[in-house]
């Protein structure tokens, strides 16, 4: 019997007793990336706002609530912060969660809200948070990486589990991670699918109000780190473990304007016990990143947010040629809500060495939808496009091929079949909500080479061999399909389908059209 099997009787008593109560921290979840949506996001106070949410966050893996900014306390917008992302009771990144409205009494729903607040001292200015969460999930391949064979079948199991402490302006936070899988046809596990155990998160931060409107924190440590554009950062919560960074963060923040100063190295993921995952010193990423507050009405959210950035890495691969690269990212984000649309735009120039030779690439993101009804099925339109610069990996002159930081790439194919490298993408979607606990998404994707002297490159970054060689745009189309139920607020059910068939480039060396299937149920306290 695989690991994965003995969790199943664990998982279904859990989840009935999970069901029967709903916290007071109301779970919202953002279909990912199909569409940005307009949610009302219910605070720990009650209060209701319309919020810009980002793309790119995984339904079913949501995250903390958005109080509105209140001009008493001058403070910088919470939705805004760079502190990962907040719709209802839970947060992708669980230290992002404040539950200090757990010391009440009258606000705990049952036995595990207490686990929210455990007072250490009797005035409760140390307090101690516990937090958990429980995946399984199934996935369904019928011709993995588009290659002629044999289908894929894989049942996934994430456990974590957290600690936070609070003494005053300190803060300590350790969490642990487990990641089961079995199937058939698996192939060679990654770290971040199995990993007997994993030291997720640990680190310390002092932060607070260090003046009349004026906040300032530093953390140190491993952490997740997501204040950037989705497109170009995020912990990958469609993998069983997420991605840790380590080093060190600071920040400031106002009323209008904040910054925040980061130092980090990369962490290569062993399969083992939690000694095996260590610090690679062979990266290195640090910048600044900048926020600003356009609008911040009711009806009128509009952040601006430009940043300044270095990765170094001392072994990346272009083309037949692995050597350091030293890549800068120079961009902006413009991102919120206007009444009904939301948007979120992405303009990123990078340049640097590699081995050499100068880089000269450009990402470019326009993601936005209209909200037609707040009454019925709610439909909501959008339509995203994405554009990833490429070409000079298999030359000697500019590398031109666009990279990303941490984020993945979700968003151009569930399956993992595309990267952002050398590609342009276009995206009608049409979300509808059936009821306030389900919400379901169809899109089209049409996906073409910018660089038809480049290759196609696969989800983790790879080229298909031999595209570089054949002539034409056209890399393939998808449909694909989601359903995400929000059973309580700690449980949540999500579906995905997604058929890709390959253009006239990949069809060119052999490649395959793919079916994929995948479901999971997600249980938090």
């Amino acid at each position: 019997m695989s690991r994965t099997h003995l969790f199943l009787p664990l998982l279904a008593s859990l989840g009935l007793s999970l069901a029967a109560s709903p916290t007071a921290a109301q779970t919202q979840e953002q279909i990912e990336p199909a569409a940005l949506l307009v949610i009302a996001g219910r605070s720990q106070d009650g209060t209701q706002q319309n919020i810009p949410p980002q793309r790119s966050t995984p339904p079913a893996e949501a995250v903390t609530p958005r109080a509105p900014s209140s001009p008493a306390t001058f403070t910088y917008p919470s939705q805004a912060d760079g502190f990962g992302i907040k719709l209802g009771g839970y947060n992708t990144s669980r230290w992002a969660e404040d539950w200090r409205g757990m010391r009440n009494p009258k606000k705990r729903d049952d036995p595990l809200d207490r686990l929210k607040y455990l007072p250490i001292d009797a005035d409760g200015v140390a307090y101690v948070t516990l937090s958990g969460e429980i995946r399984l999930r199934e996935n369904y391949l019928s011709h993995p990486g588009l290659a002629v064979g044999p289908h894929r079948q894989e049942q996934l199991l994430r456990i974590f589990a957290g600690a936070d402490a609070h003494v005053g302006p300190l803060r300590v936070y350790g969490e642990l991670a487990h990641g089961g899988l079995a199937g058939y046809n698996i192939g060679t596990p990654a770290g971040k699918s199995r990993n007997d155990l994993f030291v997720q998160q640990y680190f310390a931060e002092l932060s607070g109000t260090i003046a009349p409107g004026l906040a300032a924190g530093v953390r140190y440590g491993r952490q997740e780190f997501t204040d950037g554009a989705p497109g170009l950062i995020s912990v990958k919560d469609d993998n069983s473990l997420h991605t840790e960074l380590n080093g060190a963060r600071a920040w400031v923040s106002f009323a209008q304007f904040r910054a925040d100063v980061f130092d980090f190295k990369q962490t290569t993921l062993g399969i083992g016990g939690g000694g095996d995952d260590r610090i690679d010193d062979g990266t290195r990423f640090s910048g600044v990143t900048f926020g600003a507050v356009l609008a911040n009405a009711p009806k009128r959210k509009i952040f601006f947010d430009p940043f300044f950035w270095r990765e170094r890495n001392d072994a990346l691969k272009w083309g037949k040629t692995t050597g350091l690269e030293v890549r800068h990212y120079y961009g902006a984000r413009l991102w919120g809500s206007i009444d009904r649309l939301t948007f979120d735009w992405l303009v990123n120039h990078q340049g640097g060495d590699f081995a050499g030779r100068p880089i000269d690439a450009w990402f470019l993101q326009a993601a936005q939808t209209y909200s037609l009804s707040n009454k019925g099925l709610k439909p909501k339109p959008g339509i995203h496009f994405d554009f990833g610069s490429g070409g000079g990996a298999y030359g000697t002159g500019t590398i031109r091929n666009t990279r990303v930081v941490t984020a993945g790439s979700i968003a151009y194919s569930y399956q993992l079949v595309l990267n952002l490298t050398n590609l342009f993408q276009v995206s009608p979607n049409l979300t509808i909500s059936p009821s306030k606990s389900i919400d379901l998404t169809a899109e089209l994707q049409h996906s073409l080479r910018v660089n038809e002297n480049d290759a196609v490159y696969r989800g983790a970054g790879t080229a298909y061999a031999g595209t570089q060689l054949v002539k034409g745009a056209h890399v393939g189309d998808a449909a694909r399909l989601q359903a995400t139920w929000k059973v309580s607020p700690r449980i949540s059910v999500v579906g995905r389908y997604e058929y890709f068939e390959p253009g006239a480039v990949l069809k060119a060396v052999g490649s395959k059209g793919s079916h994929f299937l995948a479901g999971w149920i997600s249980v938090r306290f």
